[in-house]
């Protein structure tokens, strides 16, 4: 795997985010694959599964915006780093995940590490 086709998984991701496309959801994913939204939770398993939680937690299109950048490739595992900012309310979230994608570019496994920006001190 390339830091490309990370790249383009990425972007399928955000397009499914802002589309809320079953179609789309599933097709970044592998029939077995897992989602943990948080590291320390139990994961969600199976493409189905995985979309209807994804339906279950949408965004409405056009509240966030995203950026993000491949920090690293090995294989198949890639970390990618993000950053959200959603629009209304406010609030700012920084991304860390762990991806495993296949010969295919679908995820077989994703993690996601997120913490949302401190309220700054008044100086």
């Amino acid at each position: 795997m390339s830091a490309a086709q990370v790249q383009v998984w990425v972007e399928g991701y955000r397009r499914a985010w802002e589309s809320n496309d079953p179609a789309e959801v599933a097709a970044l994913f592998t029939a077995d694959a897992t989602y943990l939204e948080h590291p320390l939770e139990e994961p969600v398993r199976g493409r189905d599964a995985i979309v209807a939680d994804w339906l279950d937690r949408r965004d409405e299109p056009g509240r966030t915006t995203f950026r993000f950048e491949v920090v690293a490739v090995d294989g198949e595992v890639a970390v990618v780093r993000g950053w959200t900012t959603y629009l209304d309310p406010p609030a700012q979230y920084a991304n860390l995940w762990v991806l495993h994608l296949d010969p295919e570019g679908r995820c077989s496994s994703f993690t996601e590490w997120w913490m949302e920006r401190r309220p700054t001190s008044p100086s």
